[in-house]
């Protein structure tokens, strides 16, 4: 990656106002920055070129300033249900998967928050990896953006006229780990000039990192899910260390 392409500001880990910051320090007014938010997530478009209501001298600055960059898919694997499963790229040497499950009425979209995981639960695939790194707040967003525009061409139409209708951070990681990158990219999911997804419809699994819990509740109202995976406290402390502490 060249540098000046690593300087670009990737658009989509930025909330409004940092968004609204972002267009104002190029010297343009705030409405620009709602333009911008309509493009990348009502119309999911990542072409600057295309965003035909935008100033011609606007769009050239976003050309040389910015970028739409999402997580780079590795490999895909479809099942006969039409769940589907793509393992993505986070960098040159590390990767991280997300998962979709379709149903009658409703999309559920599984994602991640790391790469790898520090918690050794005994029963967990990613435990054997170890713990790599966080994913950053672009890369959280970038799954949920680039899964709709996986899924946008898909026979299978949702009534609510998109295929990801409901978002789960079940994927690789513990969310209330890299709590701040997940709540930065859970409030541009939910914003209404965001992804749009309602926080009824967003749940984040927790092995059980009590004082981000409250946190949870307090800043982001979304539902919680307690992954326990044992009947007995002395059964859950053998098989998740978490449980001992």
């Amino acid at each position: 990656m060249s540098e000046a392409v690593a300087a670009r500001t990737n658009l989509l880990g930025l909330e409004k106002p940092e968004l609204e910051a972002f267009v104002g320090a190029l010297g343009n007014k705030p409405f620009r920055a709602r333009q911008l938010m309509s493009w990348l997530y009502k119309r999911a478009e990542g072409d600057f070129a295309a965003m035909t209501d935008l100033a011609r001298d606007f769009r050239a600055q976003l050309n040389d300033v910015a970028e739409v960059r999402t997580p780079e898919i590795v490999s895909r694997h479809d099942s006969a249900d039409g769940t589907r499963k793509w393992l993505l790229r986070a960098d040159s040497a590390q990767a991280f998967e997300m998962v979709f499950i379709p149903e009658v009425d409703r999309g559920t979209l599984c994602i991640s928050s790391q790469v790898g995981c520090a918690l050794d639960c005994a029963f967990c695939s990613t435990a054997q990896q170890g713990f790599n790194r966080n994913l950053s707040t672009a890369e959280i967003v970038g799954q949920v953006w680039l899964a709709n525009r996986e899924l946008a061409g898909d026979a299978k139409v949702f009534q609510s006229g998109r295929s990801v209708t409901n978002v789960v951070l079940m994927g690789m990681g513990e969310p209330l780990y890299n709590f701040d990158n997940v709540a930065a990219a859970l409030k541009i999911i939910m914003a209404d000039d965001g992804i749009a997804v309602g926080k009824r419809r967003i749940t984040l699994s927790t092995s059980g990192v009590v004082p981000e819990i409250h946190r949870c509740g307090e800043e982001l109202g979304v539902n919680l899910a307690i992954s326990l995976h044992a009947p007995d406290d002395d059964t859950r402390s053998v098989i998740m260390p978490i449980n001992r502490s």
